[in-house]
């Protein structure tokens, strides 16, 4: 029996993007040869595992799971809508969102080796690309452990919300977590909004107030008013409540006898760059490439 070091699985595993323990196994049954070892994990996933792997992940779902006072939001990509409707991608979401909440990994690497179906997340994953035939990725996912209640919100599989609240009503944590997903705000209080973001919005106040030609000391109060109107329309205690536009969130919660500690906010492919096919020029292409053949 040939010895497997931990080179040959780095070199597999850079020829087949398969996961590490799989191409351990691989090159056991293989007694070492590289290419058969290849050979059967192709057999196994498919060659499409590796084709697909650096293809963009945009669409995909927001699945939610809340359990035993633990609640979880994760968010799995795929390149098509088509395959966001998909049972196997549907259900391979579900069983990740209850592995979070079960075993609590640190992130997304540490979630892609727990143990599932005699394997692992990863050779799941990876499985399922080889099934469907495109780039499958968990992107990201958030985890709330607490004494409080939970409740959580998804809006179809594409917006999905967790909040952590108190009050004997549990209509108002779904409450807070339907208007989340409606006003997308980006922090419990003014308090908390990303400096990053307060700077940015004062910059663009600055460069409006600058043209109005006034004195120095309006256009301070005009910058500064523009700035406080920001805070107030992204923090989520401020923000009018979408089923009572004469309360704020905050009014709301004081009525209710609640209150909310923390929430989280998941949009399925925020902030990924989505790749723009042009339809003429593929077919355009496609016809070259037949008249060359």
């Amino acid at each position: 029996m040939a010895a497997i070091t931990a080179s040959m699985v780095a070199e597999l595993r850079a020829k087949t993007d398969a996961p590490m323990m799989e191409c351990k196994k691989a090159l056991t049954e293989a007694d070492g040869d590289m290419e058969r070892a290849e050979e059967l994990l192709r057999v196994k996933l498919g060659n499409k595992a590796s084709k697909a792997a650096s293809r963009v992940t945009a669409e995909g779902i927001v699945a939610a799971h809340i359990a035993h006072g633990v609640g979880v939001l994760v968010e799995l990509n795929c390149e098509t809508d088509f395959v966001a409707k998909n049972d196997d991608f549907l259900g391979f979401g579900k069983t990740v969102a209850e592995l979070i909440a079960k075993n609590h990994p640190a992130d997304v690497a540490a979630l892609s080796t727990l143990p599932l179906e005699s394997s692992t997340v990863d050779a799941v994953r990876l499985a399922l690309i080889g099934k469907i035939g495109e780039n499958v990725s968990v992107r990201r996912f958030v985890r709330f452990e607490s004494a409080n209640k939970l409740a959580s919100y998804l809006h179809g599989t594409r917006i999905g919300v967790l909040v952590e609240f108190t009050g004997a009503d549990e209509q108002v944590g779904k409450d807070v977590a339907m208007h989340v997903a409606a006003m997308k705000p980006v922090s419990l209080s003014s308090d908390d909004v990303p400096a990053e973001l307060i700077a940015k919005e004062r910059s663009i106040a600055e460069q409006k107030a600058a043209e109005s030609g006034k004195p120095a000391e309006i256009v301070a109060k005009m910058v500064d008013g523009s700035v406080q109107k920001y805070l107030k329309e992204v923090s989520l205690l401020n923000q009018t409540f979408v089923k009572n536009d004469k309360q704020t969130i905050e009014q709301m919660l004081k009525a209710a006898g609640a209150s909310v500690q923390k929430f989280a906010l998941f949009v399925v492919g925020e902030g990924i760059e989505k790749r723009t096919d042009d339809f003429a020029a593929e077919v355009a292409a496609q016809v070259a490439a037949a008249k060359q053949g």
